[in-house]
């Protein structure tokens, strides 16, 4: 049986195609695409999409625990936020061609990568402060930065996304304060909240730049604008 070879990439297209991002213009779903960069889009919105739905996983489970009737509202508020951010992101992947029910069916069937940040468990209420003003900052400053990117479709959904990140943000940062002034055993918990997420948090902004295996052509095609570094 003879295999299907993949006829090489037009020269002129891909030197439009650089031409266009080094110009800083946007590149649209119906637009010509080397299919590297696609797979890369793929790739890394995928992982994303999939972050967001399982990130919401562990605060859905603090919902009937939350302190008070205000809180188990802003939590589901929030947790409501992000299974819409994955599912901007999955809408975003099928611009690129891709099925979001095959992505979705390997993300259950665990297959899929996603912010490893989002296994660790949640021990106790001030976990969920701790994650809104750590985990989701660090978000905000990833993504924020992705508001850019050269994918159009990608860099729409990110606006949406990082204003809601905002709210997540402050309500996680009012968790912390509110138990910073309370009780001794609400402030311990709160420190031990913190020492187990500081790392992993630090760890959301990916590898170092000389381990990264895809960073330096995401960085070309300006999929992403800063190093991991």
């Amino acid at each position: 049986m003879s295999q299907t070879t993949v006829p090489p990439e037009d020269p002129a297209l891909l030197d439009a195609f650089e031409a266009r991002i080094a110009a800083g213009e946007s590149i649209e779903p119906k637009d010509w695409m080397p299919e590297r960069y696609r797979k890369q889009l793929t790739r890394m919105m995928a992982q994303h999409a999939h972050s967001e739905i399982v990130g919401m996983l562990p605060e859905g489970n603090w919902i009937t625990r939350a302190p008070s009737l205000r809180r188990k509202m802003s939590l589901i508020a929030k947790v409501q936020d992000e299974a819409g951010h994955g599912l901007y992101i999955y809408c975003g992947t099928e611009t690129l061609g891709v099925d979001r029910h095959d992505l979705y069916n390997q993300l259950l069937d665990g297959s899929a990568k996603y912010s490893s940040i989002f296994n660790y468990p949640t021990l106790s209420w001030a976990d969920m402060g701790v994650i809104g003003w750590f985990v989701d900052g660090a978000a905000i400053v990833n993504q924020t930065v992705l508001a850019k990117a050269s994918y159009g479709p990608y860099a729409r959904a990110m606006v949406r996304i990082c204003k809601e990140e905002n709210f997540h943000k402050r309500q996680g940062f009012e968790i912390c304060a509110t138990l910073a002034k309370g009780t001794p055993a609400q402030r311990e918990m709160l420190q031990d909240a913190v020492n187990r997420f500081w790392w992993p948090s630090l760890m959301m902004f990916g590898p170092s730049d000389k381990d990264s295996p895809n960073s330096a052509e995401l960085l070309n095609w300006r999929v992403k604008l800063k190093k991991n570094d």
